[in-house]
């Protein structure tokens, strides 16, 4: 083979290389409301100057942002060309912060400032929230805050909008107090301690009227055995939202432990659907 032609093979393999870019899979934190947020970023394959729609995953009460249910929905967003945003709430898993400081409120602003860092990522196409369980209520009641002009879609598994009751009745996951008269913190299991803020914010706290701002599609999610979450209450998220479509999960619990992968499959699916077009 000549110069010439080595020359030309070796651009051909150069030019491939450059517009063929890795998986994104990094770790860092942002800025939350009590402090940095542990986060974790996924990306497919992306050509250099390519976009993708980004997901931001939101998890439940006492989670964070692992686990089987979310390492599920983002291997098979990834699968779709989708990307990833993951993060810790203030005061849970490696984030910074007091779980007695933690309120649902303080949450939503946690999940407002990585929406803006993620807006301003150069591979962002679009911003969508999943949220589970009271991550389901930060992400409903955030899109219902800033709208379907800045949030594409989002997808509800088992939103933990029961949490209100919970105050109301003075029973947070089994622990008795009186809601009206507060105690400075309740003891939960394994000595985790709920804060009066928590408690006062979360009696008060409008679910669905703020929820039900939000205008874009919605998917809710829902185990017919959820003994945490009835399931009742994920029915009633579908009436209020104006675009939100139901899928009841016959037999399965909380955290989808009976259907992971076909749950997660749904979400994704869905996802891409509304958001590859």
């Amino acid at each position: 083979m000549n110069i010439k032609k080595i020359l030309v093979v070796f651009l051909a393999v150069a030019g491939l290389l450059t517009v063929k870019a890795a998986e994104v899979d990094s770790t860092f934190t942002i800025a939350g409301s009590k402090g940095a947020l542990a986060t974790r970023l996924q990306l497919p394959d992306l050509k250099p100057d390519e976009k993708c729609p980004v997901v931001i995953l939101c998890h439940g009460f006492c989670g964070n942002m692992g686990g089987p249910l979310f390492d599920t929905i983002t291997a098979d967003l990834l699968k779709a060309g989708i990307g990833v945003v993951r993060f810790d709430f203030n005061g849970h898993g490696r984030s910074e912060g007091d779980f007695q400081e933690m309120t649902v409120p303080n949450e939503i602003e946690d999940a407002k400032k990585v929406i803006a860092w993620t807006e301003r990522q150069p591979y962002t196409a679009s911003v969508s929230l999943l949220g589970h369980s009271q991550g389901g209520v930060v992400s409903s009641m955030t899109a219902g805050q800033i709208g379907a002009g800045r949030i594409a879609a989002v997808v509800l598994m088992a939103p933990a909008a029961v949490l209100r009751d919970d105050a109301l009745r003075g029973n947070t996951m089994g622990a008795m107090y009186d809601p009206w008269n507060a105690p400075e913190y309740v003891e939960l299991f394994g000595g985790i301690r709920l804060g009066r803020d928590y408690i006062e914010t979360a009696r008060d706290l409008p679910v669905y009227q703020v929820a039900s701002q939000y205008a874009g599609p919605v998917l809710v999610i829902h185990g017919t055995a959820d003994r945490v979450v009835p399931y009742t209450y994920g029915e009633r998220y579908a009436v209020e939202l104006p675009a939100a479509h139901l899928e009841l999960i016959q037999g399965d619990d909380h955290g989808f432990s009976k259907t992971v992968s076909s749950s997660s499959a749904l979400a994704a699916g869905w996802l891409s659907g509304i958001l590859k077009k």
